[in-house]
């Protein structure tokens, strides 16, 4: 019938971050494609029903991400919008990262209780207690701060800020600057962390839509808003942590920079206290032969993002930056400071699963 639109089911989070980050996508497809009606079906992820427990100890990487998958997998929803930091770098064959949005900021920004208004993490007195959920985090701003407390704070951000403003057991709160500025509360950040007080996560501030591998007409719906430069720090970023076999579990950070004709990636890899941490950084030029075109690839990703309309050498370019940082790591005393993080993280799950069966009794 002339002027039906086709519907397009759109999977997301409950909470009210993913659902701002949800429409923002939405409203640009509609900018693109007004022959297209977009259907928000929201649910609720592992991640959002744990809340007493830090995101470390839970023992999985897919927490906020599977269940999402799953409707996706089903034909439920055609696509599904993520913050991409929370996708894990290895999905299922059957899913592609179909499209990397615009990046936000990529930095963390400190929250103070309100008793501390106008003040930095420097004019805190030394025993401050500093919430985070972030291992990544915690450890470098422990580095820096030594005498701080660092404690584990849950929830969405609604859910953060009011535990912070009521419950009066911290003096800030660490948050990602990306998800305080979408939620409209740029008046609480009473700092911005540089990547030399505290380098950010892979992919941080970019959302990401993840759909079904080989699906080419949503794949074409999201082409337009794949952005290049975006996707192409986020294909480094991830291919280090993916190289590295790191993920929430272990504390992994990131910087990455792009030009016209370079990539550079710094990376870091610290231990869980942050008393030991090894720095490196790649730098690749891209290409300039007219031979290096975009090829067939035969469903070829990159840390599971899809090249698109990109051309295919850059995401070559950039996903090597980040196995060769990776690889420069693991040949030092990064490797060791992995291993013990992992198995300190292990240790803390079984601990965490026995206090939870000696609640349960």
């Amino acid at each position: 019938m002339e002027g039906t639109k086709t519907v397009v089911k759109v999977g997301s989070r409950k909470s009210q971050l993913a659902l701002i980050q949800t429409n923002t996508i939405i409203a640009k497809l509609k900018e693109i494609h007004s022959n297209y009606e977009f259907e928000v079906v929201s649910m609720t992820t592992t991640g959002d029903k744990i809340l007493d427990s830090a995101l470390s100890k839970i023992g999985a990487k897919d927490l906020f991400t599977r269940e999402l998958e799953l409707a996706l997998e089903k034909g439920d929803v055609d696509f599904v919008v993520h913050s991409l930091k929370d996708l894990p770098t290895r999905i299922v064959d059957s899913l592609v990262i179909g499209c990397v949005y615009k990046r936000d900021s990529e930095y963390d920004a400190v929250v103070m209780h309100p008793k501390h208004k106008g003040k930095k993490l420097d004019d805190l007195d030394e025993n401050s207690v500093i919430g985070t959920s972030s291992l990544r985090r915690a450890a470098q701003l422990a580095r820096r701060f030594p005498t701080f407390k660092f404690e584990n704070i849950r929830g969405n951000l609604n859910t953060r800020l009011k535990k912070l403003d009521e419950d009066n057991k911290y003096d800030a709160i660490i948050l990602a600057e990306a998800g305080l500025v979408r939620m409209g509360w740029n008046d609480r950040i009473a700092q911005v962390l540089t990547p030399s007080e505290c380098m950010y996560a892979v992919s941080q501030g970019a959302m990401a839509v993840e759909c079904r591998a080989g699906d080419e007409k949503t794949l074409a719906l999201l082409s337009p808003i794949h952005d290049q430069d975006t996707a192409l720090q986020c294909i480094a970023e991830r291919a280090f942590l993916k190289q590295l076999e790191g993920g929430c579990s272990v504390p992994v950070c990131v910087c990455s920079t792009l030009t016209d004709s370079q990539i550079s990636l710094k990376g870091g890899v610290y231990s869980i206290d942050g008393k030991q941490s090894v720095i490196d950084t790649v730098t690749k030029t891209f290409p300039e032969e007219p031979a290096a075109k975009k090829k067939a690839t035969n469903g070829h990703t990159f840390s599971a993002i899809v090249h698109g309309n990109i051309e295919l050498v850059l995401c070559q370019t950039a996903e090597a930056a980040g196995m060769e940082l990776a690889n420069r790591l693991l040949v030092t005393e990064a490797a060791d400071i992995l291993a013990e993080a992992k198995r300190q993280t292990a240790e803390a799950v079984i601990a965490e699963q026995k206090r939870k069966e000696q609640e349960a009794i």
